[in-house]
């Protein structure tokens, strides 16, 4: 079969022929339909992820653990942990019996692949509780994760949306109400939370944390006695950085509450989640940008710096 082979930990895969998977006990063969690269996809390869060990245990390997295929009788079905060395980016791949489930009718393969990034959005009512005209804002908006945050906020009905993001020009993609651009300096910065809080942030979704993310839990402490709404920051995500400096009374006196997207999430909110972000998806009110490209150009596709909010998403 044709697969995107690593040879090397920090490599680029490669597009060439690699043994057929066959499954074993308790194992199925997936025909692979459509596969979404991510930064973690790209974290494993380099080896920087501490999942590296577990899926490049044996070189060369195919990267990727999970995607949209179809079993031996056609079923199409979500799949997750291929058995290594067969990762997702093939024809096909071998998997545990019962590490998958089925793909409604309705949802392209392709958009398949991109459901699970929303799920991490619909944290605002599952962790943060966030009731019908509140303020979102949204850090870390301009990319795949955020733009669908902001869209997911909407739907969620949330009355305002306020969006950040380091590139003004993928900002006024970005459908917010307000946007802020990170790229300026700590008290620039502080002030643009402030002028476009308005009534205040009552959930804040955070793919930063980092800088931006210290910056406005400083500039939430109020300057004098006050009895503030609480904000509700959701910690998703640390493309900005994996730490802060977080002062006592930044919560304290700020009404800030902090938790992480997992939190109010078991196997029954979960099914539920997915359950309206499926339903949103086939009436056409949550849409998903995609760029798609064949397997047999993935070593140009690795690469890419130009999506731009767009989700990767390679098919066999």
């Amino acid at each position: 079969m044709k697969a995107a082979v690593l040879h090397e930990i920090g490599g680029i895969p490669r597009y060439e022929d690699f043994p057929d998977p066959v499954a074993g006990d308790d194992e199925v063969v997936i025909e692979v339909k459509a596969v979404a690269v991510e930064n973690v996809d790209k974290s494993v390869a380099a080896g920087t992820h501490y999942a590296s060990g577990q899926y490049l245990a044996r070189l060369p390997a195919i990267p990727a653990f999970d995607g949209i295929g179809a079993l031996p009788d056609g079923t199409v079905v979500g799949f997750g942990n291929p058995r290594a060395p067969y990762g997702a980016l093939a024809e096909r791949t071998v998997v545990a019996k019962g590490a998958y489930a089925p793909i409604p009718d309705g949802i392209d393969p392709v958009i398949g692949t991109v459901l699970g990034t929303a799920i991490t959005a619909m944290s605002a009512r599952t962790a943060a509780g966030l009731q019908a005209g509140e303020t979102v804002l949204v850090q870390g908006a301009t990319g795949v994760a955020g733009r669908l945050a902001v869209k997911v906020a909407r739907l969620l009905g949330a009355g305002r949306v306020v969006a950040t993001g380091r590139d003004d020009e993928q900002l006024r993609e970005v459908r917010a109400d307000a946007v802020i651009n990170t790229a300026v300096d700590d008290g620039a910065l502080a002030e643009a939370f402030l002028r476009e809080k308005g009534d205040g942030y009552d959930v804040v979704l955070d793919f930063l944390w980092g800088r931006p993310t210290e910056v406005l839990l400083r500039a939430l402490v109020p300057k004098s006695f006050a009895f503030p709404r609480p904000t509700r920051l959701v910690q998703i995500g640390e493309s900005a950085g994996a730490g802060i400096a977080l002062a006592a009374e930044s919560l304290r006196t700020s009404g800030v509450e902090i938790c992480g997207a997992a939190k109010g999430l078991d196997a029954q909110t979960m099914q539920q989640v997915y359950g309206q972000i499926v339903a949103w998806t086939q009436s056409g009110e949550l849409t998903f940008d995609v760029v798609t490209v064949p397997l047999r150009d993935i070593e140009h596709a690795w690469q890419r710096t130009d999506l731009r909010g767009r989700r990767l998403v390679v098919v066999p």
